[in-house]
């Protein structure tokens, strides 16, 4: 069944690139300004004003943005309502079947080889490796 926003409409499971962008500047800082965001995407996306508060408009729709009080003027923060992790799964469920076939190796080891892998990151995912094992032994019994 499709989720619906506070307006009664579907919520799409597929969010265009430049709703996804916005939100994935929430995600990464917290509450923002439209002014804020704006700036943060001007490197890759530049846009109006006008266009980022349509933009957060429509992520408010849907339930996936709510806005505050910024102490700014009469400017608004806006707050991301859930958490990165259930889409990032999502979009890389696809690209893993799409580009991938289905081959969860070969997406790592892509995403691994494109550029270097730090001391830190080689640590987290030998820790990710070890917690995918013991995982794997629980439920093998």
């Amino acid at each position: 069944m499709a989720k619906k926003s506070r307006s009664g409409h579907s919520v799409s499971q597929d969010l265009p690139e430049a709703e996804l962008e916005v939100l994935a500047c929430l995600w990464n800082a917290g509450a923002l300004t439209a002014g804020e965001i704006r700036k943060q995407l001007e490197s890759y996306r530049p846009m109006a004003h006008g266009s980022v508060l349509t933009l957060l408009n429509r992520l408010s729709e849907k339930g996936l943005v709510k806005r505050e009080k910024s102490g700014q003027g009469k400017s608004f923060a806006y707050r991301a309502t859930r958490g990165p992790k259930s889409t990032h799964r999502r979009i890389l469920q696809k690209l893993r079947q799409r580009i991938f076939g289905g081959n969860s190796v070969a997406i790592v080891a892509s995403l691994l080889e494109s550029q270097p892998t730090s001391p830190e990151e080689i640590e987290e995912l030998k820790a990710l490796i070890e917690r995918l094992e013991q995982n794997q032994n629980l439920e093998d019994k």
